[in-house]
């Protein structure tokens, strides 16, 4: 159980890292091109983080056999962090080289998309370790 945990718990400071990482590409590559590629390639990544943080977490949910508001709260969480990233993809894959008013959007929207997953990620974290 302990080593279930640990994982789950490992899992969630990598998916921490990896939308820091996001966070910072956006605010750092003035290129859109560059960003562009940057951030497909890390979707999946993303997308497969989040998943595995789910599974540790229902298998330790399950094995702990115990329901609380803690699990009640990290489920629609995951939730939303995987829509709200989908939403950002969409908004960026229609984006073309030579709209360079929808790339100034993006970046604002980029960043406060990634400052909302990063703050619902250590809500949730802070939530679970009060209760």
């Amino acid at each position: 159980m302990q080593s279930a945990i640990q994982t789950h718990v490992y899992v969630i400071y990598f998916f921490l890292a990896v939308m820091l990482f996001n966070l910072y590409s956006v605010s750092t590559q003035k290129d859109f091109i560059k960003l562009a590629k940057r951030l497909r390639f890390m979707t999946p990544l993303y997308h497969l983080t989040n998943a595995i943080v789910i599974y540790t977490g229902t298998i330790v949910a399950f094995y702990a056999q115990y329901f609380s508001l803690t699990i009640a709260l990290m489920i629609p969480a995951s939730i939303f962090l995987l829509v709200i990233e989908i939403k950002r993809y969409k908004k960026m894959r229609v984006i073309k080289s030579g709209d360079i008013q929808l790339q100034e959007e993006f970046y604002k929207y980029a960043k406060k998309i990634y400052i909302i997953e990063i703050m619902v990620l250590v809500f949730v974290y802070m939530i679970s370790k009060v209760f």
